[in-house]
């Protein structure tokens, strides 16, 4: 399982913005061959920071993801959003198996 944990801060006055282009970035995702989860978090401690857990069946289907008109939209979309520039981890998954 390949694992990618997303760190993003964004501006204020895009929050909702943000919110509704993740929220048609994650419907499509969910849909994607090898997907296995796609979550959207937001810090309830602070409204701009967000986590995006996205695990996939294996490498080669999480860097497919990449390739997406969906992703495509959404990076293009909230590339201005950002209070800084986000930051996405890879991860190997261990268990669930």
């Amino acid at each position: 399982m390949q694992v990618t944990i997303v760190h993003i801060k964004v501006l204020p006055q895009f929050i909702d913005s943000f919110v509704e282009a993740c929220r048609l970035n994650h419907n499509a995702s969910v849909r994607e061959s090898g997907n296995l989860r796609f979550d959207v978090l937001q810090s309830a401690e602070d409204p701009q920071v967000f986590v995006l857990y996205e695990a996939y069946a294996n490498e080669s289907q999480a860097a497919q993801h990449k390739q997406t008109a969906h992703y495509r939209q959404w990076r293009d979309t909230v590339a201005d959003w950002m209070a800084e520039p986000r930051l996405g981890v890879p991860y190997h998954g261990l268990f669930p198996a």
